[in-house]
């Protein structure tokens, strides 16, 4: 399986299914997260944060453009990096996502498309749409091997 959704009806649920994946995931892992405002890409990823087993409170990156959380075990790095206020390539080489990808760590990134070009082509994408006030639609693809692998344990667990 390379393509999976999965509703959640609260912010609490939203995290437990970032959680989820954030216990799978390992160094060299991409993760884009696609929505609107209010999605709940910031919910999603503080779970992710906690099943990459940070301590660290996750926080949106939209003003920083990049947190870091690092796991105390082994001290590997889950980049969070918030895309929005980027608008060209320029933008997207300033921030250095070279070397983010390149690092020991995961990446997850919201608002991936302006830096689409710089991104591998094993990548997981999540687009996450509004279902009504509460109910978010989370939809899991992966591009290459190690992303599809991820969506089926996701959708075992």
């Amino acid at each position: 399986m390379n393509f999976l959704v999965i509703n959640t009806d609260s912010p609490k649920q939203t995290e437990e299914l970032g959680q989820k994946l954030g216990k799978l995931l390992e160094p060299a892992d991409v993760v884009c997260l696609i929505g609107e405002l209010g999605a709940g890409k910031t919910a999603f990823t503080r779970g992710l944060g906690q099943g990459w087993g940070t301590t660290a409170r996750v926080t949106s990156p939209t003003f920083t453009l990049i947190n870091e959380y690092a796991r105390p075990n082994d001290g590997r790095i889950l980049f969070h990096l918030d895309c929005y206020r980027l608008t060209n390539d320029d933008d997207v080489e300033t921030i250095g996502l070279e070397d983010i990808l390149a690092a020991d760590g995961a990446v997850v990134i919201e608002w991936p498309q302006v830096a689409s070009g710089w991104l591998p082509d094993d990548r997981l994408s999540i687009e996450i749409e509004h279902v009504d006030e509460e109910t978010r639609a989370f939809k899991f693809s992966g591009s290459g091997e190690r992303s599809k692998w991820l969506v089926n344990q996701v959708s075992e667990s």
